[in-house]
């Protein structure tokens, strides 16, 4: 127990113990009014008694028999009085630890002063009905006839000795006072909140809702009392104590999983980079409250108070579950309704829409009765909001991509972040765990509108929104000055598209829409390398093949040229093209070994050319054939990639080595050659 239940539990049982003394004096000082007329009722029935002896012995009477069954009831009920008295003094002494025992000796003492209410009645009439026959025949003396009377009234008064012992301060309400004050300690002293945990299987749910919160003795013995009082029209304020301890306890429970986030305002959770940990928090405390808290509770309740009503124990459930917490819990989900409307939203809404589908069942068969109104309006409205906010996002989709359009193209020539979240997002709604249920959604949506429901309404949207994302693609292509990376730029996206094989998005698209988008990576990929890489080989090699035929040193002189020429072009370019980048891992590497097959041979032919014509000519080239493929083989690296290379050497090791392995094989298929 940690120390803010210890202090609540000290405070809990410091009030029940002031509330306990305070009642204690006020009933002491009750009895202590009521002594002295129970005293002066005994006194005056002991007189009767004598009086009623007197009378039994008068035979002069023509009327024996009839005075003979008054006074032989009388005499009875002076018997059931004095036991009256011997039980009220066990009432007022003894304590409900023996709860059983008070119980049986409260029954007899009811159970006696009924006796004598319904006896003394009877036994009035029968006695004015002799002192009226005895006074019109005149045939006792009038002594004898005063004893009557005196008798009759001290009967009469005895008639109001059960409503006496009912009234405030009496022995009877002395009594359920004490079963008040048993009940509301048994429950605060058996109410210990629960440490919530996640439920390991499902197959342990099924019967979680057979556990109980109190020891079965304690229910038991709360059943006892609760009888008791209820032939006494005193259950009320056990119900108030009920609830009010069994909330506090169901609250302190769920405090356990720490619900600060509860209160975190609509606002902060808009501007929050993410919300989805708050969503994961309240998916898992929503179950948890449901199926190990309020499932218990309902049980707990219906248990106790089994000899009410159905509906009526329903009310005192509701009650507990809306005082300690649970609307607050629905009220979170309200809360991220009203974020702002964006494409996260859709997915955060569906992951609060599952969490209540998956718990619907549960919260119907729990809040389902009419007394649970407050609760099941709450529910509709989160459903109800849920819906239409999944719906009114996922109609938008293709109109925020159109929204983007005016927006520049990447500066390094790759994927737009918003063609990988489109894709990514897509693949999300098209995935096993959305596409069910937000198929279910757009249904029961359309249902609430008296629509005709509409087939594949999800894959359309889908198809609109990829529709979308392609228009942009051609406005942001043409939106490049540089013609060679405009081609760049639609070869890395068709790969990106084309790279789709195997997903969910894939598999709509289908195999034609897939195979289109590898054709025209191909396609641009053509153009980028001619019109990027082109112009760069014609000059080396802007007559054909070199012939070395004239003047030796002039001819030496214009490969020297061309040589130096074309380094400073290939620097230029590199230099241009040095932050463009190819996402595609194997894209990248085929675009390095195309350009390496490409450039090399070419640079080789002249580089021996330049060696044969003059050998110390070696030291004027800038670049080897190796040097060359290295520089071509760093390029089009994402930033990250870069970073991880330089970390660890090996990471890019097998695509070096295929690069010196190709200009190695190049450099002496030429000796070769020559």
């Amino acid at each position: 127990m940690d120390e803010m239940e210890a202090t609540g539990k000290l405070v809990a049982a410091r009030q029940l113990l002031k509330t306990g003394l305070e009642r204690s004096r006020d009933i002491e000082s009750k009895l202590a009014n009521a002594g002295p007329r129970l005293r002066d009722k005994a006194q005056r029935l002991a007189s009767l008694e004598a009086k009623l002896v007197k009378i039994q012995k008068c035979n002069s009477f023509g009327v024996g028999d009839q005075i003979d069954h008054a006074i032989g009831l009388a005499t009875a009920l002076l018997n059931v009085f004095n036991t009256v008295s011997e039980l009220q003094k066990s009432l007022t002494a003894d304590s409900c630890s023996q709860l059983s025992s008070y119980l049986s000796v409260m029954k007899r003492f009811e159970e006696a002063l009924e006796f004598i209410s319904d006896n003394c009645s009877l036994t009035t009439q029968w006695l004015d009905g002799i002192v009226r026959f005895v006074e019109d025949n005149r045939i006792v003396d009038d002594q004898r006839l005063l004893n009557v009377k005196n008798s009759l009234a001290i009967l009469c008064e005895l008639q109001t000795v059960e409503n006496d012992a009912r009234i405030d301060g009496g022995p009877i309400d002395f009594a359920l006072n004490k079963l008040e004050f048993e009940f509301r300690r048994l429950l605060r002293d058996h109410s210990v909140p629960l440490r919530l945990a996640p439920p390991l299987l499902a197959s342990e749910n099924q019967g979680f809702i057979g556990f109980s919160l109190l020891p079965e003795f304690v229910v038991q013995k709360l059943q006892l009392i609760l009888t008791r009082l209820k032939a006494n029209d005193r259950i009320e304020n056990c119900i108030s104590i009920y609830i009010e301890v069994r909330s506090s306890n169901a609250e302190l429970s769920l405090r356990t999983l720490g619900l600060d986030y509860l209160e975190t305002s609509v606002d902060d959770l808009s501007n929050m980079r993410s919300i989805e940990d708050h969503i994961n928090k309240w998916s898992k405390h929503l179950e948890l409250a449901v199926k190990q808290v309020y499932e218990p509770e309902c049980k707990l309740c219906n248990d106790i108070f089994e000899k009410i009503e159905s509906e009526v124990r329903t009310r005192y459930f509701a009650k507990i579950a809306s005082q300690s917490g649970f609307i607050s819990l629905l009220r979170f989900g309200r809360k991220v309704t009203q974020t702002k409307k964006d494409p996260i939203k859709l997915l955060n809404l569906l992951d609060v829409f599952l969490v209540l589908d998956n718990l619907r069942t549960d919260i119907n068969k729990l809040f389902g009765g009419k007394a649970c109104t407050e609760i099941q309006a709450a529910t509709r409205d989160l459903v109800k909001r849920v819906v239409n906010g999944i719906c009114e996002v996922f109609s938008e989709l293709p109109i925020q991509v159109e929204l983007q359009r005016q927006s520049c193209p990447p500066a390094d020539g790759g994927i737009p972040s918003l063609v990988s979240f489109v894709t990514d997002y897509c693949n999300k709604l098209l995935g096993n765990h959305y596409k069910p249920i937000l198929n279910q959604i757009l249904i029961i949506h359309q249902s609430w509108g008296q629509e005709t429901c509409e087939e594949n309404l999800l894959e359309n949207q889908i198809y609109l929104i990829i529709k979308e994302l392609a228009l942009n693609l051609d406005a942001w292509a043409k939106a490049y000055q540089d013609m060679s990376k405009s081609y760049y730029f639609m070869m890395n996206n068709h790969c990106h598209f084309s790279n789709l094989k195997g997903s969910k998005l894939g598999e709509m698209m289908g195999d034609e829409w897939l195979n289109a988008h590898n054709q025209y990576k191909e396609y641009y990929a053509v153009l980028y390398l001619k019109e990027s890489w082109g112009e760069l080989l014609s000059l080396l090699n802007q007559k054909g093949e070199l012939q070395f035929e004239g003047e030796k040193w002039e001819d030496t002189d214009l490969l020297k040229k061309r040589v130096k020429k074309f380094s400073q072009a290939f620097e230029q370019t590199c230099r241009r093209q040095s932050k463009w980048v190819i996402s595609d891992e194997g894209l990248r590497e085929r675009i390095c070994l195309l350009l390496v097959q490409t450039i090399v041979p070419v640079y080789l032919k002249n580089f021996e050319a330049l060696i044969e014509q003059d050998r110390g000519a070696a030291k004027y080239l800038k670049y080897t054939a190796e040097s060359m493929g290295s520089v071509i083989s760093s390029m089009f690296r994402p930033p990250t990639l870069s970073v991880q290379i330089r970390s660890n050497g090996h990471t890019h090791s097998r695509f070096i080595t295929k690069i010196k392995s190709l200009v190695t094989n190049q450099f002496r298929a030429s000796v070769t050659a020559s």
